[in-house]
C-alpha cells in the first residue's frame, strides 16, 4: 500500500530533492541549509543583522534571495509583540481627498521599518465594524482611522485589543487613544463668515451625504442664518451620495437653481463638487464669481489649475499622516506620547471663484 502523503510536495535546495508536508514553502531551516549556518544564526541575520558577521550576513542574505524566502512575520511577531504593520481605514479610494495623508502615512512608516495596510470601510458603521474585527484579529502594530469612531461596538473592539489608535480628520473631547485632525463646525463657520464679508447674501451648501460633511454643512448654515445670508423658507442644502463626484456638483447646482434661483454662492463638501458647479455654471453661461461664488473642500491639485481657481479649504493631509505615524511609532515602540491630540487647524485658500 501506498503511504506517501498526499499533501507532499517536492522541493530542490542546492540540486537535491526532498519532501515536505503542507504548502511545500521555503521554510527558514530551508535558507539556513543552504547558506550553511545554523538556522538560529539564519534567523539572528534576518531579525537582527548587527548581531552577526557581515560574511555570516551575506550568506544568509544569498540564500534568501535564491530560494524566495519571505520570513513569517506573525510567527516573529507573536514572539516580539511586533507586526511591523500599521492599519489604515478610509471611507474611499475612490475620492482623492484622502490620498494626500495616506501617502505620507505610508512614507512615514516606512522609514522607520513598518508597513501600510489599507482597508476600505465604505460610509456604513455596519463595513467599518467589520473591518475593523478582520484587521484587530491581525494585531497589526497600529491603527489610523480616517474620522471619529462613532460605533459603539467598534470603539468597544478597539479598546479591548489594546493596540494603539490614533483617530484623524475630525475633532473630539472623547478620542479613544490618540487624535490628529481638525474642527468640521469651525470651518462651516469660517465659510460662512468669508463669504458675508465679500457681500453673498444668498448662500446654499451642495455636501455628500456622510457625517462629516454634514456637520460643516450644518455649522455654515446655522451661522449663515444668523448673518441674514439664507432664503426665507429655504432649507439651504441639497445632499448629494458620498463618496462625492463631479455629475453630482453638475447637478447639484441645476437642483439648488430650481429650489432657489437667486444663490450668490455655494459652498461645496468636496472640490469635486465644486469641479462639478463650475462646469454646470458655464454651461449656463453663469459668471463665476460676479454672479455665483464658489468654494470647494479639500484644495485638490487642479483647484489651483482651473478657470476661474477655485477658492477652497485646505487642510494639510500630509501633516496630519506625519502626525499621525510618529504617534504609532513611539507608542508601538513603547516611548511616551507627550501630546496625543493634535489639533492641525485648517485654512481657506482665496482665489477667483469665490
Amino acid at each position: 500500500m501506498d503511504t506517501k502523503p498526499s499533501t507532499s510536495k517536492i522541493a530542490t535546495i542546492n540540486g537535491e530533492k526532498r519532501s515536505r508536508r503542507g504548502s511545500g514553502g521555503i521554510t527558514l531551516r530551508d535558507v539556513a541549509k543552504l547558506a550553511g549556518v545554523a538556522p538560529i544564526t539564519a534567523s539572528r541575520a534576518l531579525n537582527t543583522p548587527d548581531a552577526v558577521s557581515p560574511a555570516v550576513l551575506q550568506k544568509v542574505r544569498d540564500a534568501v534571495e535564491k530560494t524566495g524566502y519571505v520570513p513569517n512575520m506573525l510567527a516573529g511577531g507573536l514572539a516580539s509583540s511586533r507586526s511591523r504593520l500599521v492599519a489604515a481605514v478610509v471611507p474611499t479610494v475612490v475620492g482623492p481627498v484622502f490620498q494626500e495623508t495616506v501617502q505620507s502615512l505610508t512614507e512615514s512608516l516606512a522609514r522607520s521599518g513598518y508597513q501600510l495596510m489599507l482597508g476600505q470601510s465604505g460610509y456604513a458603521n455596519s463595513r467599518e465594524d467589520a473591518l475593523l474585527e478582520t484587521i484587530i484579529a491581525r494585531r497589526p502594530d497600529g491603527v489610523v482611522l480616517t474620522g471619529i469612531m462613532r460605533s459603539p461596538d467598534g470603539r468597544r473592539r478597539l479598546l479591548a485589543s489594546g493596540i494603539p489608535v490614533v483617530e484623524t480628520w475630525d475633532l473630539t473631547p472623547t478620542p479613544i487613544d490618540m487624535l490628529v485632525g481638525f474642527s468640521h463646525e469651525k470651518i462651516g463657520i469660517a465659510v460662512a463668515e468669508f463669504l458675508h464679508a465679500r457681500g453673498r447674501r444668498n448662500v446654499m451648501t451642495i455636501r455628500g451625504n456622510d457625517e462629516r460633511a454634514q456637520r460643516r454643512a450644518k455649522a455654515f448654515l446655522e451661522t449663515a442664518g444668523k448673518l441674514g445670508m439664507l432664503a426665507q423658507g429655504q432649507a439651504g442644502e441639497y445632499v448629494v451620495p458620498a463618496p462625492t463626484t463631479l455629475g453630482s456638483g453638475r447637478r447639484g447646482l441645476r437642483e439648488v437653481l430650481d429650489i432657489n434661483p437667486d444663490t450668490d454662492a455655494v459652498f461645496c463638501s468636496s472640490d469635486l463638487l465644486a469641479l462639478g458647479v463650475l462646469i454646470e455654471a458655464q454651461a449656463r453661461d453663469i459668471d463665476v464669481p460676479q454672479r455665483l461664488g464658489v468654494i470647494g473642500f479639500g484644495d485638490l491639485g487642479f483647484a489651483e489649475d482651473l478657470h476661474p481657481s477655485l477658492t477652497t479649504v485646505r487642510i494639510d493631509g500630509t501633516a496630519i499622516g506625519a502626525v499621525a505615524a510618529a504617534l504609532i511609532i513611539d507608542r508601538a515602540e513603547g516611548r511616551a506620547v507627550a501630546e496625543p491630540v493634535r489639533d492641525i487647524g485648517f485654512s481657506i485658500i482665496a482665489r477667483d471663484s469665490a
